[in-house]
């Protein structure tokens, strides 16, 4: 995935852009997805002192709506349907997995993040089959079903590292 035309001055050009590259964890050179990641757990660990069960719902539910029009237009903007700078699908995948998972400990949330990065950088089976499922046609322009692929991807590889997380933990308590 190419970040090619995300910098800093994109980003300031149009509010979609600061939230689809993750107020700028996404202009890293480095593995975007993987820092965008670590800013979605330090600023979850950071709202979570002041938002409940149903405040997280909201926030959620808002993030994946704002971050819909927000990917959409920040890949036509780039010209590439799924660039590398837009890191909002992983934010809001790896907090509806942490709003799952909490309260836990320190090492569950960093397996957490462990398995996320996994499927989401690897894309094995179902993660495969959802990156592929919204990829652009030959002749298409970008639009909202490449901004819907740019969040799919990351919810299923979400679900994956917790239904993992979830035999786990329940086969370590047997």
């Amino acid at each position: 995935m190419s970040t090619t035309g995300a910098s800093a001055s994109f980003m300031l050009r149009h509010p979609a852009h600061w939230l689809a590259l993750g107020f700028g964890s996404g202009l890293s050179p480095r593995a975007p997805g993987t820092v965008g990641t670590l800013w979605a757990w330090l600023a979850f660990i950071v709202l979570d002192r002041w938002l409940g069960e149903l405040q997280w719902a909201v926030v959620i539910a808002a993030s994946l709506a704002a971050g819909l029009w927000a990917c959409t237009l920040t890949a036509r903007h780039l010209g590439v349907a799924d660039p590398g700078a837009i890191v909002w699908d992983e934010v809001v995948a790896f907090w509806i997995m942490l709003w799952l998972l909490m309260p836990c400990d320190f090492w569950m949330q960093l397996a957490a993040f462990v398995l996320f990065r996994y499927f989401d950088a690897a894309k094995p089976g179902p993660v495969g089959w959802a990156d592929r499922l919204f990829k652009l046609k030959a002749g298409q322009a970008i639009g909202w079903r490449q901004g819907l692929g740019i969040l799919f991807d990351d919810l299923v590889a979400a679900g994956c590292a917790l239904l993992l997380l979830a035999l786990w933990i329940t086969l370590w308590k047997i």
